[in-house]
């Protein structure tokens, strides 16, 4: 008993801290925000931001095999399918902001020049599209742990 809630408190901590640092990246990438500091701190917030999505995704899989309900109970449920795949969407759709705020801040420590209008907005709306997919996660997460999907 006292793992399983470990386990389920290192795994909400995980998500908390991702949704916290996904939410830092989509206000802090505004075209009218940006300057060097800015650009600085989305490649730092944007590294904690993976780390988290990491932990979130290895203590999901550790209240798999260590959880009261365990292996079986989980992976046979449609919902848990679902939510891993959001989870890759979402993963799949950080890839490019992360390599933009890196290109960014390489290109403003070697030149001193900020990134144009259009690639600010892109990296936003690429971050707000997560932001607005995450919401789905915990929504499949309530279904499945009241037993729907078995």
């Amino acid at each position: 008993m006292t793992l399983e809630a470990l386990l389920a408190y290192a795994h909400i901590l995980a998500i908390l801290t991702m949704v916290v640092f996904l939410a830092s990246e989509a206000a802090l990438c505004r075209v009218q925000w940006l300057n060097a500091a800015v650009v600085e701190r989305l490649a730092k917030i944007d590294a904690i931001y993976g780390i988290a999505a990491v932990s979130v995704l290895l203590t999901g899989i550790a209240r798999t095999w260590w959880g009261i309900k365990g292996t079986a109970w989980y992976w046979t449920n449609p919902l848990l399918h679902i939510k891993v795949t959001l989870f890759v969407v979402i993963g799949l759709l950080s890839i490019k902001p992360t390599l933009m705020f890196l290109r960014w801040r390489r290109e403003l420590r070697a030149t001193g020049s900020l990134p144009d209008e259009a690639q600010v907005r892109l990296a936003r709306r690429l971050v707000m599209v997560q932001a607005h997919i995450v919401p789905l996660i915990p929504l499949a997460a309530v279904f499945m742990a009241r037993g729907f999907g078995k």
